[in-house]
């Protein structure tokens, strides 16, 4: 098995590609630290190495950020073999839920619905390929008075350059398809 390594625009986060599906078609999967990480083995295992301090899992990709007195040089080659037995033992990515934790809802009006539509329909097909390319994602939280309510995960969340990427990038792009659009704003959950 040969996992390709790719660097993102966040200096704490690299980007795994095993050549696999990892979360395929069912979305993706934030962790922010081991306890909550007790639905996917994988994660549960990435969490056992010291200095792992987020795992985003993607359609083809794993993120891993570390702490900040982690270094690189030592905990890449402890995650390559972590994700490769993990791989070789065929273990699931994730274990089946009864009950999934429910997302934050989504706060919007049901009067904007179509601006809501058009909103995913830009974030889905010109934001979220660019985002995952980078080893994160952009996930949509609402809209009120003009505001579009986004959370950012995986290599995203935490990098330096992610407000410049809303304000200038998504921000810029949306008002310019949405003339309702005012300003973005970036929420945690």
């Amino acid at each position: 098995m040969f996992i390709e390594t790719e660097a993102t625009p966040n200096p704490a986060t690299l980007k795994f590609l095993p050549g696999q599906d990892v979360m395929g078609l069912r979305g993706t999967a934030d962790f922010t630290s081991a306890e909550g990480a007790a639905r996917s083995p994988l994660a549960e295992r990435l969490f056992g190495l010291e200095g792992v301090a987020r795992v985003f899992l993607g359609g083809d990709f794993v993120t891993i950020t570390k702490s900040d007195a982690t270094d690189w040089q030592a905990l890449k080659p402890q995650v390559l073999g972590a994700i490769m037995e993990h791989y070789m033992a065929g273990r699931p990515v994730m274990l089946e839920a009864e009950g999934e934790a429910a997302l934050e809802e989504e706060e919007t009006d049901p009067a904007d619905a179509e601006i809501v539509a058009q909103i995913k329909e830009l974030l889905d097909t010109r934001v979220r390929p660019a985002v995952a390319g980078d080893g994160g994602d952009i996930v949509f939280r609402g809209y009120r008075d003009g505001i579009v309510r986004l959370h950012l995960q995986g290599a995203c969340s935490g990098c330096p350059s992610s407000r410049a990427t809303l304000k200038h990038g998504v921000e810029n792009m949306l008002r310019h398809y949405v003339p309702e659009v005012v300003a973005v704003e970036q929420v945690e959950v």
